[in-house]
């Protein structure tokens, strides 16, 4: 069984990291699908249906030369592209708040000696922690992820100066570490939400102690190691549709065949299975991030191992 609250370095971060897996993942991941599967099945029908003709009409009308059909259709039906487009984001802020709370509070019970967690359990902590989650979704959605973006974009934007790329393998891991500390504090701890915050970023650069090294780098070591393996494996799976829709359009396109949405009928249905599958991976793979994440800031509560060590120390003494 994992030990969480330890002293862990740069290579047993991920090691541990697949370990809890290997232990409890048939348990996780079952409890994740249950709790999660429906609105990842809504989220993949509203994008599918809203989106469909939508879709099909800016490809038709691009590879047919005749634009203006594409921005008519837009104009036309607006309204409803902005209710489906509001529809995607409520539903993937709340998809995004339960992959991010999920592991949290699996973590806690699994840290405080429960051997498996029920979908029940997680349900009773999200119901306890109610004020709390209003507080932190808020919290996230209009000012830590609006400002994560600004940095992002800056960063991005450094790109035409050949500086960005560097730059940018620095800030989406150290802001990914600095969000999930955030929660993962809020959660555990009573501290509030901006208190919650300020540790989460200082706690990327320096120990509360103030004695040890930075542990930046191995922090943002092992989450970098674990971004790379997550973006290969997506990319390869979210290529496979694109590379498909490709084909399908080049076909359409020798055959002077604009007039048909090239989403329609049985190939648009594989098109959403294909998707569907490839978010949900993505989903699934989000967790090793999430629970490396979680051992990094078990790692950096120290006050925390020597409350443990103390204990250990008092029940060697009792038994003896």
């Amino acid at each position: 069984m994992i030990t969480f609250y330890k002293k862990r370095d740069f290579g047993t971060f991920i090691t541990d990291s697949f370990a809890f897996f290997k232990s409890n993942g048939k348990n996780y991941f079952k409890n994740f699908i249950l709790i999660n599967g429906m609105m990842l099945i809504l989220l993949v029908l509203v994008m599918y249906f809203g989106f469909k003709e939508f879709l099909g009409q800016f490809f038709n009308g691009n590879l047919s030369g005749q634009s203006y059909y594409f921005e008519r259709y837009f104009e036309d039906n607006l309204g409803l592209v902005i209710i489906t487009g509001i529809v995607i984001m409520i539903i993937y802020s709340f998809l995004m708040m339960l992959n991010l709370l999920y592991p949290v509070f699996y973590v806690k019970r699994i840290a405080g000696g429960q051997k498996e967690v029920s979908v029940e359990d997680i349900i009773s902590d999200l119901k306890t922690h109610s004020k709390k989650l209003i507080q932190l979704y808020f919290g996230l959605i209009l000012l830590v992820i609006p400002a994560a973006f600004v940095l992002i974009a800056l960063s991005y934007a450094m790109v035409l100066v050949f500086i960005g790329i560097p730059v940018l393998i620095f800030v989406v891991p150290t802001l990914f570490n600095a969000i999930t500390f955030l929660v993962y504090d809020f959660i555990y701890t009573d501290r509030g939400f901006f208190e919650s915050l300020s540790y989460a970023i200082r706690s990327q650069f320096s120990y509360s102690n103030g004695r040890e090294k930075t542990p930046y780098w191995k922090y943002w070591g092992s989450a970098i190691i674990l971004f790379v393996l997550y973006y290969v494996i997506t990319t390869i799976f979210t290529a496979i549709p694109m590379v498909i829709l490709m084909m399908r359009l080049a076909v359409s396109t020798s055959d002077n065949n604009f007039e048909q949405n090239p989403f329609a009928g049985g190939f648009g249905a594989v098109i959403m299975v294909i998707y569907g599958i490839s978010i949900v991976l993505s989903s699934l793979l989000m967790n090793v991030l999430y629970i490396n994440s979680g051992l990094l800031y078990f790692d950096s509560r120290r006050d925390l191992h020597q409350k443990l060590e103390m204990e250990e120390i008092d029940t060697i003494g009792l038994n003896a």
